[in-house]
């Protein structure tokens, strides 16, 4: 008797179905709806659809024809392609530490207290707003045409500018000094990290008798590393992903110096309309950089240092 009332005192009574309730148990579901639907539609469908035509001759009005490796065999066997990689290797290469150096060159500059600085910091930043425009590159082209602003001024020195844009030992400098020229986003987030880096660590060693360049490469960079780090990926991920640059002031040229893989992407996909080459482009340009990245994410455990232990 004793049991059977123990369970009756237990057993809880089975709940009518309330539409009221089950949304509002579900509310944070219906806020991020909308997000779902579009990643879904301009993400994850685009993603996989490129990685499906990539095996495929699909072109964007004769439709599929044939399936295989056939548009990879192409990439690594054509000469003009495998150039645009060599030459997407080189903008990274240099555009990446010449920023990084630049940004945190600056940074470190503007976080002591002078007169302005916050005059200095908006100007200083201002490039990185303008600079992935159109109208940046068309001025970009302006000033390095053969009788642009550059070589006028290298004129009334008595010095005979080089045709920077025609001559295809500077044309690739050029689109990387554009590039290198909108520092100020990572310069930000430099100024950021350096901000939280402790004072009494500059106060011990000046106590120390240690200069300024010993503080900066003995606290300030390992203090900083994470950041750096982050900067780093992210601006390898975004150079290897650089248009318009190329692409209004050069058009890849001359005799293909400036010619990144984006481009062929873009020729391949808009102007010939092979859209199986372009997805292959596109996915052999992801996996590049997803092996940078997983390389440089091995390699932080050597010189990033984190506050905690669980952060390495």
């Amino acid at each position: 008797m004793a049991k059977k009332q123990a369970s009756a005192a237990v057993a809880v009574p089975k709940q009518k179905f309330s539409f009221k309730k089950s949304v509002e148990n579900n509310m944070g579901f219906f806020f991020i709806l909308p997000w779902l639907i579009g990643f879904c539609i301009f993400k994850l469908y685009p993603f996989g659809a490129s990685l499906f035509y990539s095996f495929t001759d699909y072109n964007l009005f004769r439709g599929i024809s044939e399936y295989g490796f056939m548009n990879y065999q192409t990439i690594f066997s054509t000469e003009e392609i495998v150039k645009a990689l060599i030459v997407t290797f080189k903008y990274a290469f240099i555009t990446v530490p010449l920023k990084l150096c630049f940004a945190l060159f600056i940074a470190y500059i503007l976080n002591f207290k002078i007169k302005g600085v916050n005059f200095f910091r908006t100007g200083y930043y201002i490039p990185s707003i303008l600079g992935g425009s159109v109208a940046i590159a068309v001025l970009w082209k302006a000033l390095f045409r053969d009788e642009g602003l550059i070589n006028t001024a290298l004129g009334f020195i008595g010095i005979n500018g080089p045709n920077w844009l025609s001559d295809p030992n500077y044309a690739l400098f050029v689109i990387c000094a554009l590039r290198v020229w909108q520092f100020g986003s990572a310069m930000v987030i430099f100024l950021a990290a350096l901000k939280n880096v402790p004072a009494d660590l500059y106060e011990a060693a000046s106590i120390d008798g240690a200069g300024k360049w010993r503080q900066f490469f003995k606290i300030t960079v390992p203090m900083i590393t994470p950041v750096i780090f982050f900067n780093m990926v992210t601006q390898l991920c975004q150079a290897f992903q650089e248009f318009n640059g190329p692409y209004v002031i050069t058009k890849g040229g001359p005799q293909n110096s400036t010619n990144l893989i984006s481009l062929l992407v873009y020729n391949s996909a808009f102007k010939t309309n092979e859209m199986g080459m372009a997805s292959a482009m596109a996915w052999v340009m992801f996996v590049i950089v997803m092996v940078l990245t997983i390389i440089s994410f091995i390699s932080q455990k050597h010189w990033v240092y984190y506050s905690d232990e669980d952060g390495r």
